[in-house]
């Protein structure tokens, strides 16, 4: 069903003792001892003053959502121009890897990127005729942004990413298009005028890949057409096409939130029936019997307006193999595929002061008159420990054993690593498990389901050097 939008209007909020803005938010929330709880508390303040349940239930996948908060401070300490300028002093930005260059001008959308690194000179003369400037992945070199989408990202249990745009006064970035993700414009700084256009067919609906550049010609008349200002939020779902342009008199800032990409029943699918069929073709003699020897001759399209009872046979065959696939669906392997995609795809988690002083970031190893001192993690059964974060781990049986991914070393940067993971021996399962349903409460070693107080030793130093557990208290007083 696709629903019309809504707009809401939301007053003012209260700033805590923590102050306001974003990092006064990050504080509070470091103090949310779950860290599911935490994603789930951050994504009622994206929403807010709009209640989550009633989001969900009227406007995710379905129809546009606008949010005008008439308080242009709610996302102070996000990310700002300043923060950009200071990403391109730093030198680590590149052209095309990191930063497009692009503009959109009497129906033709161009990118105009040079090669190498994106000098602030060359970057702020673009900006100045006219260009916009799509940062593709802030959160490499914001740590707010970092810290902001690490703890959403467990809400959606799908990779969360941002892009900010910069763009003029007066000019237009991008053409028309939609895309295969979830949206949610966060306007920064100055104001733009958007216009939102429903999916025009029903092959729009929800899309698995995004569309190329579209004309206006193509569009009809939007459902949604507003200025955003700093503080309000827009959402759409993929499939909405939509288009941004500046107004003469102000430039614009914001930040696209995304999620949802192939994250689909589909995309379950994909996994789940090849495996489905490989064991179906094991167990089963009747996806091994040959084909009927004359099937070439009443089967395929030459033969498909033919009345004929072979062909009847055969649909009816064909059909009856697939229902018993069913049978084989490896269902849970399948989830844990795609849980094993999301962790290579999250962000690491990003630690509070007692967090990493609890952690192995924070053990105080070091070189000191003439040799290494506290090196030795001594966790005994006494030595109380917990997950980092619920989402950081998945438990995966796999053909070659019992996997443990992690997201503890993944990088800022989308894949720049491989997926990290333990092989387990089976006698550990049971522990991993205990540590997933006790989070977010602190267990002793000594508890832990393995045989010898050995093995729960070695279990917990190895995901403590991991960065995976903390411990209640720092296991060294410096």
């Amino acid at each position: 069903p696709r629903g019309g939008p809504a707009a809401i209007t939301g007053g003012p909020r209260a700033a805590g003792e923590d102050g306001g803005g974003v990092s006064g938010l990050l504080r509070r929330l470091g103090r949310v001892e779950d860290s599911r709880q935490r994603a789930a508390e951050l994504f009622r303040w994206l929403l807010a003053p709009v209640a989550p349940s009633e989001f969900l239930g009227q406007h995710w996948e379905r129809a546009p959502l606008l949010v005008r908060r008439s308080d242009p401070g709610y996302y102070a300490g996000l990310f700002s121009t300043a923060d950009l300028d200071a990403a391109l002093r730093g030198g680590e930005v590149h052209f095309g890897t990191h930063l497009d260059v692009t503009s959109y001008a009497e129906g033709v959308r161009e990118t105009h990127n040079p090669s190498g690194r994106a000098l602030p000179a060359v970057v702020w003369d673009f900006y100045q005729n006219g260009c916009s400037l799509r940062l593709l992945c802030p959160q490499a070199f914001s740590p707010t942004v970092w810290h902001f989408l690490s703890i959403l990202q467990e809400q959606f249990g799908s990779m969360v990413g941002a892009n900010t745009y910069l763009t003029p006064p007066g000019t237009q970035g991008f053409a028309p298009h939609y895309d295969d993700i979830e949206a949610f414009v966060l306007q920064l700084e100055g104001k733009k005028h958007w216009r939102v256009y429903s999916p025009r067919t029903d092959a729009e609906v929800l899309p698995p890949l995004s569309s190329a550049n579209l004309t206006q010609a193509e569009l009809g008349e939007p459902v949604l057409e507003t200025v955003l200002e700093a503080g309000d939020l827009l959402y759409f779902p993929r499939g909405f096409i939509h288009q941004g342009d500046c107004l003469p008199d102000a430039h614009s800032l914001h930040i696209t939130v995304s999620s949802y990409q192939r994250n689909s029943w589909g995309d379950l699918l994909e996994k789940l029936l090849p495996a489905a069929l490989q064991m179906a073709l094991e167990e089963d003699v009747e996806y091994r019997r040959g084909l009927p020897m004359d099937y070439l001759g009443y089967m395929g399209v030459a033969n498909s307006d033919a009345a004929d009872a072979r062909r009847t046979a055969f649909m009816e065959k064909v059909q009856s193999l697939i229902k018993r696939l069913v049978n084989y669906a490896p269902i849970d392997a399948a989830v844990d595929q795609m849980a094993k995609s999301f962790l290579h795809d999250c962000l690491p988690p990003v630690l509070t002061q007692s967090e990493k002083a609890q952690s192995i970031y924070g053990f105080p190893a070091r070189w000191q008159d003439g040799g290494p001192r506290d090196v030795d993690i001594q966790i005994t059964k006494d030595t109380e420990i917990r997950l980092l974060r619920h989402g950081i781990v998945r438990l995966c049986n796999e053909e070659a054993g019992v996997m443990l991914y992690y997201t503890t070393e993944n990088s800022r940067v989308y894949h720049k690593e491989e997926p990290k993971f333990l092989e387990l021996d089976p006698e550990y399962i049971d522990s991993i498990e205990f540590l997933l349903s006790s989070y977010p409460n602190h267990i002793s070693v000594g508890n832990l389901p393995c045989e010898t107080l050995e093995e729960k030793i070695s279990l917990a130093t190895l995901l403590f050097e991991k960065g995976i557990l903390t411990t209640k208290k720092p296991l060294v007083q410096v």
